[in-house]
């Protein structure tokens, strides 16, 4: 397993309880891994007066080491991306009720769950090829099934919860039958086996080595803000798609979190996620990581986020997506994306 990568180490001596209680800290166990969040942080202790004690990893080695920690855990708050995620952690009971009036303010009913929060989105967006795929064979997720684009068709794993978000989503709107119809045809489009991330995949349509795949906006705009020229080039190169702009719309992931049952510090825990949905967090979001605010009022001053544009976002709930993701993994293996 890879070792987690502690940012400031604390005490996880079973008998620290009563001290943790006494301090003016929030454990933090996050899988965000953003350098932009730093800034996030120290604004949040600044206001506060609370001190962060951090420890990242990735989803799975996080909530393995909450379960083992179990009753003695020192973790306050989980963080991570995708409604997937956190469902995960939510059905293994890890999250407490957090009453807040200001958060049921402030963060819209269909980005919140019962336990836990969305605090940013990304859209998951096609892009295509400018020399090779006509924009027009593209306008929906439904279309990348279709077998004009046989041999054109890049993506990452199916089993990434970013893809099982996306394909919960399709069986709430087209019905499991059709979902399933729709992953055995775009399994028939791969240009290749599934590998690399997001920006793997965009490289590659800039390439050629295929015409169209999916991605999260925010490594668009990663590529975007890129000084390096050859980023540059691969935008150039590459069109965006809003799917689904005349149905459903498209659809949205999110990164958020919630408060733990065995939270040691909890009102440090609520004042931070409160924090989280504050106008000036909500702004460190967007133009320190390329994701769209949750809360209206917060302002965003980013120009290349911001040139993407305006579009109609499916509104499902973040907590109904998290309800079929195991059937969409069955649907996705028995499809053969991998």
């Amino acid at each position: 397993m890879k070792a987690l990568r502690p940012v400031l180490l604390f005490a996880l001596a079973l008998g620290a309880g009563s001290v943790f209680a006494q301090e003016k800290v929030l454990n933090l166990y996050s899988a965000r891994h953003y350098q932009t969040d730093e800034a996030l942080y120290a604004d949040f202790t600044k206001q506060t007066g609370i001190r962060i004690n951090r420890i990242e990893g990735n989803e799975d080695e996080l909530l393995e080491r909450i379960k083992n920690e179990g009753a003695n855990s020192p973790a306050d708050v989980f963080l991570t991306v995708d409604a997937a995620r956190l469902a995960q952690a939510d059905a293994l009971g890890l999250f407490a009720p957090v009453k807040s009036r200001l958060l049921e303010q402030r963060i819209p009913d269909h980005l919140r769950a019962p336990d836990w929060f969305a605090f940013s989105t990304r859209a998951r967006v096609i892009i295509y090829n400018k020399a090779g795929v006509s924009p027009a064979d593209v306008q929906t997720y439904e279309g990348l099934a279709h077998p004009r684009l046989k041999g054109k068709v890049c993506v990452r794993a199916g089993s990434h919860p970013y893809n099982l978000s996306l394909g919960s989503a399709l069986i709430h709107h087209l019905g499991e039958p059709k979902t399933e119809e729709w992953a055995k045809g775009l399994v028939a489009n791969f240009a290749r086996a599934p590998k690399g991330g997001d920006t793997d995949q965009i490289k590659a349509v800039a390439a050629g080595e295929c015409g169209v795949a999916i991605s999260n906006t925010y490594y668009i705009v990663r590529l975007m803000r890129s000084a390096k020229p050859e980023d540059r080039k691969v935008v150039e190169s590459i069109g965006i798609i809003w799917p689904n702009q005349k149905s459903f719309g498209t659809h949205i992931n999110v990164s958020g979190g919630g408060m733990l049952k065995t939270a040691p510090h909890q009102d440090a825990a609520v004042k931070f996620l409160e924090y989280l949905a504050s106008d000036q967090a909500q702004t460190y979001f967007a133009n320190g990581n390329n994701e769209w605010p949750v809360v209206k009022s917060a302002v965003v001053k980013n120009p290349e986020l911001e040139s993407l544009g305006k579009f109609k976002a499916d509104s499902l709930n973040v907590g109904t997506l998290s309800k079929n993701t195991a059937q969409v993994q069955k649907i996705f293996d028995r499809a053969g994306w991998r």
